[in-house]
């Protein structure tokens, strides 16, 4: 198999930029000429092997970002924006959408929000009693989406608090009882700490923090720590939130309660101490999460934010989706992308997870693009601490590219070298290639249609 060509020209042009360099300094640095250097920053030539081993011994740049970053991202965003029957017939050659995602970045954004904004205005439209009733309302993204889209091509993992976090619960890399600096840090700001069958998981009146005992012990942990982020770590998220620059107060509020939750997430299931139990534990989330004291969700969601440069760990997809099927959390540092809007391909496992309470599923699954992974999938039940309380059902489905397979406890057993082994799944039906998925629901708007009124197969049309 012929080795794929690396082009990375955003990404140098980005750390030439942040390293303060002209592009004649850095080709010196680099030992290229001058036009090498062009040509490789405007995507003309690939990135060659000797340029990679300069930028980490030079910069100490990990070479794994040069083909990470935003670029898949965009890519499959566009593709299901184009998905939309506006474009019926304009879809753009997938390299194209390749060359706009790593040359112009920033216009494929624009072209996200264009489309997102034309979305909504086509819902306000579909729904005239609401649109009337909103007046002067917005074609800009909602504030939740604007946060989620945050997350997102952040990679889900954001330096300055993860390590904060680590700080705080981990100053040594040890694991410890991260209730004790947690209850110090209440204490150093006058704040007592109460336990009560309350209906709040989670409500600070005065000088009084009140967790439920309604709620799990992982649940009252992580609130604990919530609100240890909001009382410790102003300066840092209001910095974070500064250089997000969202669009409104709103949405700035949600970031807030966003980061405040990773940092939560980060102090209970501490970096380095975490990613040194996952590779000893080959990634068994049951052990992980009676180690930790944290919920499966918890330790799995965790287990996708390892990115840190120089100590990544396997790189995973999380997801969360609700009996609906649609997609409550999402968030992939693989190749796999999810569906920005709707739920997720129903040959998926995730879905299963509902008819198998308190059971792993494994799933073998192979995308249209012809990528392989391992997929895990279990529901998730959140009582609500009483009788009357609603029962919370979701299910979590957790993977990565089955080149990582023996590194995973679920992967024993599992014969990952016959590829009949592995299920065709997909992401949207809508830009899905497969052409006898017995589960489709629409077709492909890039595919044309045969229609013969005396012949029905899986499908009452035939995708040509």
């Amino acid at each position: 198999m012929a080795t794929q060509k690396l082009y990375a020209g955003a990404k140098l042009r980005e750390t030439r930029a942040r390293l303060g360099l002209t592009q004649k300094a850095f080709a010196t640095k680099l030992g290229v000429s001058l036009p090498y250097l062009n040509q490789m920053e405007n995507n003309h030539r690939p990135v060659s092997a000797a340029v990679v081993l300069a930028l980490a011994g030079e910069f100490g740049l990990d070479v794994t970002e040069l083909s990470a970053g935003d670029a898949e991202r965009l890519v499959s965003d566009m593709r299901e924006a184009l998905a939309d029957p506006v474009f019926a017939d304009t879809m753009p050659p997938l390299a194209d959408l390749r060359l706009a995602a790593s040359n112009a970045p920033m216009l494929a954004r624009a072209f996200l929000e264009l489309h997102r904004g034309y979305r909504q205005n086509h819902e306000r439209l579909a729904s005239l009693d609401e649109a009337l009733g909103r007046e002067g309302g917005s074609s800009r993204a909602s504030p939740w989406e604007e946060v989620r889209d945050f997350f997102h091509y952040c990679d889900n993992y954001l330096d300055a608090v993860d390590r904060a976090a680590e700080r705080f619960a981990s100053p040594d890399g040890a694991l410890g009882d991260v209730g004790k600096p947690a209850r110090a840090a209440l204490a150093a700001h006058g704040i007592s700490l109460s336990l009560a069958d309350a209906e709040q998981v989670r409500s600070l009146s005065g000088k009084v923090l009140t967790l439920s005992t309604r709620a799990s012990a992982p649940t009252q942990r992580f609130q604990l720590l919530h609100q240890v982020a909001l009382l410790t770590q102003g300066d840092l998220i209001e910095a974070t939130l500064d250089l997000a620059r969202f669009q409104s107060d709103a949405a700035r509020a949600i970031a807030k309660i966003g980061l405040a939750n990773y940092f939560a997430g980060a102090a209970l299931l501490p970096y380095r101490a975490f990613l040194a139990a996952a590779q000893e534990t080959r990634h068994d989330l049951e052990r992980l999460a009676d180690r930790f004291g944290a919920s499966i969700e918890q330790v799995a969601h965790r287990l996708s934010t390892l990115q840190r440069p120089g100590m990544k760990g396997i790189p995973f997809f999380f997801v969360r989706v609700d009996q609906a099927g649609t997609i409550t959390k999402r968030h992939s540092a693989t190749r796999l992308q999810f569906a920005r809007f709707g739920g997720a391909c129903p040959l998926w496992n995730v879905h299963q997870a509902f008819e198998t309470p308190g059971r792993f599923l494994r799933q073998l699954a192979e995308t249209p693009d012809g990528v392989r992974y391992l997929s895990l999938a279990r529901d998730i039940s959140k009582p609500g601490g009483s009788f009357h309380a609603p029962v919370r059902r979701y299910a979590i489905g957790l993977g990565c590219e089955v080149s990582h397979a023996k590194d995973l406890v679920y992967a024993d057993g599992l014969d990952v070298t016959n590829a009949r082994a592995f299920e065709p799944i997909g992401i949207s039906c809508r830009i899905c290639d497969r052409t006898e998925c017995h589960q489709r629901s629409v077709p492909p708007l890039e595919r044309k249609l045969r229609v013969d009124p005396n012949r029905r197969g899986l499908l009452p049309y035939e995708i040509g």
